[in-house]
């Protein structure tokens, strides 16, 4: 009997010593939890032996019982890296038409080539989806969607009109040469706005001051002309080619006219179909003073599409995306889950685990509201398994081990000596 007893020790010991080997294993695999051997013995009674009696037969595994302690938070920097502080796993399915759902510790996401937010296996991020100032419209594990990322935002908008302000140098000269863009002694100074065509297409539009008359006594204004560009057309007014809008200054500098915009006659961009309509307004911050050119203000009311600039992520799970256009949109509430019993999880290697009988349904909840932990972004959560421990734990399995044999070895020896008596 002592045989079998000693081997049931020595089978508990190397399940001891398999599970402490695993827990070391993976000491630096992120969102990985220990797990700890749990034992009971074994006692063959019954109704007629007596309890100051019994002799034990050995010992079992009772559980393998996992440790859901926090692990070390590492800084990472990187937006889509999160961690949850306290309760709570992340929820994650293989595709966003997949029922089954997973759930981890392991906040290292990535976005794959369609634009999905997944984990290291390719498992969709799930999130509540949110209106325009990031509060939940929908909670529930069957409301959660995969979170994508969007390439753009927005529509685009055609120029119609542009506002530019300058200062002319009061003391500048008359140039010599008539008028050519692409000789820079036959204009005083240029400016670029950019504009955008139905499309969105960005374009840009050159503007060329040329200084006509310069104040005298019997004359005290002056005048400028401006000839605007859009690529290499020239922008026209009222049907007449090659005419500018004429800049006139009083001897204070200020502009007395034109007092309000000039509408050019339309004109179709280069790579464009369409005609497009378009206005110049110099406004009343237009000045001519003696100091160098510079641009007062210059505005535009075209818009392009916006192109995805980066994503983050909040304390309180919203995940935002900005965009080149100025957009900064509300994507989604990163969903957590917790478990009445999250030992009783099933392993799915990976860092992942899921729901049983054992471990409850999930309750999906918001970082930081019911028991939930705190959502981190820019950091990944480590293994929770403390090295020292495990090596302490280890040389006492060991230890457990060989006492086992020895008992074994023990056992044999004295069944050898009765089988030699004669």
């Amino acid at each position: 009997m002592s045989f079998y007893t000693s081997l049931s020790g020595l089978q508990a010991s190397q399940k001891e010593m398999s599970t402490i080997s695993h827990n070391l294993a993976n000491v630096a695999t992120d969102g990985f939890k220990k797990s700890r051997t749990e034992f009971a013995d074994v006692i063959a009674s019954s109704v007629s032996s007596s309890p100051t009696a019994l002799v034990g037969s050995g010992v079992v595994t009772k559980a393998i019982r996992q440790q859901f302690a926090q692990g070390t938070l590492t800084q990472t920097g990187t937006a889509l890296d999160l961690a949850v502080s306290g309760d709570g796993f992340f929820v994650t399915k293989a595709d966003p038409e997949a029922t089954k759902i997973n759930f981890t510790r392991n906040g290292g996401f990535l976005v794959d080539n369609e634009r999905f937010v997944v984990d290291g296996q390719g498992g969709h991020l799930q999130v509540f989806p949110v209106d325009g100032s990031g509060t939940v419209v929908a909670a529930g594990v069957g409301s959660t969607v995969s979170l994508r990322l969007p390439q753009t935002s927005g529509t685009p908008v055609a120029t119609g009109n542009v506002a530019l302000s300058v200062n002319l140098n009061a003391g500048s000269q008359v140039p010599m040469a008539d008028f050519d863009r692409f000789d820079p002694t036959s204009y005083n100074q240029s400016t670029q706005t950019t504009i955008y065509d139905g499309t969105g297409n960005p374009l840009t539009m050159t503007t060329y001051f040329v200084r006509e008359t310069a104040p005298t006594t019997a004359q005290p204004t002056s005048t400028w002309s401006a000839y605007s560009f859009v690529g290499d057309q020239q922008l026209q007014s009222g049907g007449t080619p090659d005419a500018p809008i004429t800049l006139t200054f009083d001897d204070t500098g200020t502009l007395t006219s034109p007092t309000t915009a000039t509408a050019y006659d339309a004109f179709t961009p280069t790579g464009s179909t369409a005609e497009q309509a378009l206005s110049l307004d110099f406004g009343v911050e237009t000045t001519q003073a003696a100091s160098p050119f510079i641009v007062n203000a210059r505005t535009q009311d075209g818009q392009a599409v916006g192109q995805l600039e980066s994503v983050a992520v909040d304390s309180e799970g919203i995940v935002r995306a900005s965009f080149s256009n100025g957009d900064n949109i509300a994507l989604g509430k990163v969903a957590l889950a917790n478990f009445s019993n999250p030992a009783g999880l099933r392993q799915l290697g990976n860092s992942s685990w899921a729901a049983t009988g054992v471990s409850g349904e999930p309750v999906l909840g918001e970082a930081g509201i019911g028991g939930f932990g705190n959502l981190m972004s820019g950091m990944i959560e480590g293994s929770n398994v403390d090295i020292t421990e495990e090596l302490v734990a280890l040389i006492a399995a060991q230890r457990n081990f060989q006492a086992n044999s020895k008992a074994l070895d023990t056992s044999s020896q004295i069944q050898q000596t009765i089988f030699n008596i004669n």
